[in-house]
């Protein structure tokens, strides 16, 4: 696929969106900014809601690709995680299809298979195939996101390459997170492999950097040309010296979702 010259960043106020406005238009990429919270010094930004179907049809009118990451990042009340992950996401996808926008990056999450084991030392790494096991509302709105994704390739032919984000920040600040670092310079390597990569049909990868301690296979990333640089392993000695190693018996660190299998939040906030 030829490389996109104009993508929208849904979410660019939030923190990933923040990091890839910096990284990836060194890629060549004109970005179009979308978010509900304004963006200081982007007065071209639009500010809008995911519900506001004109604001999103504006949005994607005439551009080459779209990177999914606005929506709610953490665990909320059912309610707001329909409104804005589940009905919002269909309300871009229907946006791109009637705009003729054929390539979409979804930002997924590892909390859409929250509840699969992690492995243990010398059991093959997770492949993309596991089966969706949600851990939180949240991580059922990336399940569903990713069968989104799969309708609108099977149904519209838009292509989308869906992301099961880890934790995307500087550096890591947990023992659970050497597993499941992205770095922000391998999130615009895989971004920009996700965009540029062709015939992707539908196709579901894990966000991760090169970690020693990886729990999940890469090879539908590598696929697409992802060449991942960093390791988290340079951050194991502080951070396990910290907080000790990951214990199996323990059931906070037993699946991938982490305590988010074992502690859910309790309503109302």
């Amino acid at each position: 696929m030829p490389v996109p010259r104009t993508v929208l960043l849904t979410g660019a106020a939030g923190g990933l969106g923040t990091l890839m406005r910096g990284l990836l238009p060194a890629y060549g990429y004109t970005l179009r900014l979308f978010d509900a919270t304004p963006i200081e010094g982007e007065p071209e930004a639009i500010s809008a809601d995911l519900a506001d179907k004109e604001a999103l049809r504006e949005a994607v009118r005439g551009v080459d690709a779209v990177i999914h990451l606005a929506g709610i990042s953490l665990e909320a009340p059912f309610e707001k995680i329909l409104r804005s992950n589940i009905e919002g996401t269909y309300n871009l996808y229907e946006a791109a299809r009637e705009e003729g926008v054929g390539r979409m990056v979804f930002a997924s999450s590892n909390h859409a298979v929250g509840f699969t084991p992690v492995p243990a030392e010398g059991e093959p790494l997770i492949p993309v195939t596991t089966p969706h096991r949600p851990d939180t509302f949240y991580g059922l709105s990336k399940s569903f996101g990713e069968d989104l994704a799969q309708l609108y390739w099977d149904l519209h032919g838009v292509e989308t390459v869906s992301v099961r984000i880890g934790s995307c920040f500087m550096e890591p600040s947990s023992v659970r997170m050497l597993s499941i670092w992205l770095s922000p310079g391998d999130a615009a390597r895989l971004f920009h492999a996700a965009l540029t990569a062709g015939d992707v049909g539908h196709t579901v990868v894990y966000g991760s950097s090169a970690n020693t301690r990886l729990w999940w296979d890469l090879t539908s990333a590598r696929a697409l040309g992802y060449d991942p640089q960093d390791d988290s392993e340079q951050y194991a000695e502080k951070l396990v010296a910290e907080h000790g190693e990951l214990d199996p018996d323990n059931p906070d660190h037993a699946n991938l979702g982490g305590p988010f299998c074992t502690s859910p939040p309790q309503w109302p906030y």
